[in-house]
């Protein structure tokens, strides 16, 4: 990966909004690095006319919302309206507005691969190696104007938006990784949905014991029931450092969601016990979450 900080800007501590205009050669990654942004918390644009920017941050700077940061999408498609671009950019900065450009480059290689794999058309059309040429040359004004380049030759998806989320932010808080908890019963059916499955069956069932088998593992009994045997306690022990391990890669790769199930026979008492406590394990780390005991009111 090669990252270039071109003009080594910085952004002005009064400045009212953050536009980050991101451009470059087709396929080296432009519309995923939108997405990316757009999950960062930025109002995103693509292929708007460089000459209504000054409008558009109007727009965004007066919105009730209070969008502070927007993303804007520029590239050969333009045309004739990339040529004011500079000027643009100068009106928006003298204006107070804290503006970066992005310029996203490929090798010739990387980009033939990509348009091979995705089998779409360059936008100038012709014989591929020549059009990506003929973009080169056309956005080299464009890439001399830019505060940043990132070589994405040799980058995955994932890596990218790493590299993006360490440039401009993490994502804003409501869209976090999502951890959605599910007990579930086995005699009705793994949820399709779960990323991570644990089964506790082997655990001792309190649907045998006579005062505890018309209640859920929501009730204390219950819990105290099945959390008080050792083989339980070792389990929750090794689930519980497993998340610790994985949860931070998860987010780190970007995902948006992460389902974890845990089922014994029917779905009320060891599997339900279990979510609880792992319940208070990811509301201690102030993991958005959601818990539901999927199979609890079944066969009451």
């Amino acid at each position: 990966m090669k990252v270039s900080d071109v003009s080594g800007a910085s952004i002005p501590d009064a400045a009212r909004l953050r536009c980050i205009v991101i451009t470059g050669l087709s396929g080296a990654g432009k519309s995923y690095a939108i997405k990316c942004l757009e999950d960062m918390g930025y109002y995103c644009v693509d292929n708007l006319p460089p000459t209504l920017l000054p409008t558009f941050a109007d727009l965004c700077a007066q919105s009730t919302r209070s969008i502070s940061r927007i993303a804007l999408g520029v590239d050969i498609r333009a045309g004739e309206y990339l040529g004011p671009l500079a000027e643009v950019l100068s009106q928006l900065r003298a204006r107070g507005d804290a503006t970066e450009v992005l310029f996203l480059d490929a090798s010739e290689e990387a980009l033939v691969r990509r348009y091979h794999e995705s089998r779409r058309r360059h936008p100038i059309g012709g014989a591929l190696l020549d059009s990506i040429r003929a973009e080169r040359r056309l956005l080299a004004d464009l890439r001399e104007l830019a505060d940043r380049v990132i070589d994405t030759s040799h980058l995955t998806v994932h890596q990218l938006k790493q590299t993006l989320v360490e440039l401009y932010g993490e994502p804003a808080p409501h869209l976090a990784l999502r951890v959605n908890l599910v007990s579930f019963g086995y005699k009705y059916g793994v949820p399709y949905e779960a990323d991570l499955v644990f089964d506790c069956r082997f655990l001792p069932n309190p649907y045998f014991v006579e005062e505890l088998k018309p209640q859920d593992g929501r009730a204390p009994e219950v819990r105290r029931f099945v959390l008080d045997q050792t083989d339980s306690r070792e389990l929750m022990a090794r689930i519980e450092a497993l998340l610790t391990c994985v949860l931070p890669l998860y987010k780190r790769e970007g995902r948006a969601y992460l389902t974890i199930a845990v089922g014994c026979t029917g779905g009320r008492h060891r599997s339900v016990a279990l979510i609880e406590e792992l319940r208070g394990f990811f509301e201690k780390q102030g993991v958005p979450l959601t818990v539901t005991h999927r199979d609890v009111d079944r066969d009451v």
